[in-house]
């Protein structure tokens, strides 16, 4: 079975519930077990509110769009925005995650984070648009 969706939407905190949505009729769709449909979820969370948040500094006037494309035993997600470039492969400096807690630096985790939930992360500037590609297997 080969699934798709591609969503448009305005760069607002408020929009992540259209994304979960869409994930949760996926999810049924393409029958994945809810444990990798919580780690889609909580990467493609992490990354839009990094895109609103630090890209587009909470300016609603870009556009974010998500493609989806949900196969039997992979899922590919890409995510594309106008926002400056943003290596998360390379511009993404190591989280310290040795020092107590209140002697860390505030930032990093998140994309830490994301590269652990997902299986693959490719990134490309095209177009003045960052291009972010996630893969996530079905089997772990």
């Amino acid at each position: 079975m080969n699934v798709k969706r591609s969503l448009r939407f305005a760069s607002d905190l408020r929009e992540l519930e259209r994304i979960q949505s869409v994930i949760k009729e996926l999810e049924k769709e393409a029958d994945w077990p809810p444990d990798l449909v919580y780690q889609v979820n909580l990467a493609l969370e992490e990354l839009v509110v990094n895109v609103i948040h630090y890209g587009h500094r909470g300016d609603p006037n870009h556009e974010i769009a998500i493609d989806l494309n949900w196969e039997a035993e992979k899922l590919t997600i890409e995510i594309v925005d106008d926002a400056p470039a943003f290596n998360p492969l390379k511009d993404n400096p190591e989280p310290d995650l040795t020092s107590k807690l209140e002697n860390r630096p505030i930032g990093g985790l998140g994309i830490y984070l994301v590269h652990h939930l997902m299986d693959e992360i490719q990134y490309r500037r095209e177009q003045g648009r960052n291009h972010l590609t996630l893969i996530k297997r079905r089997e772990q």
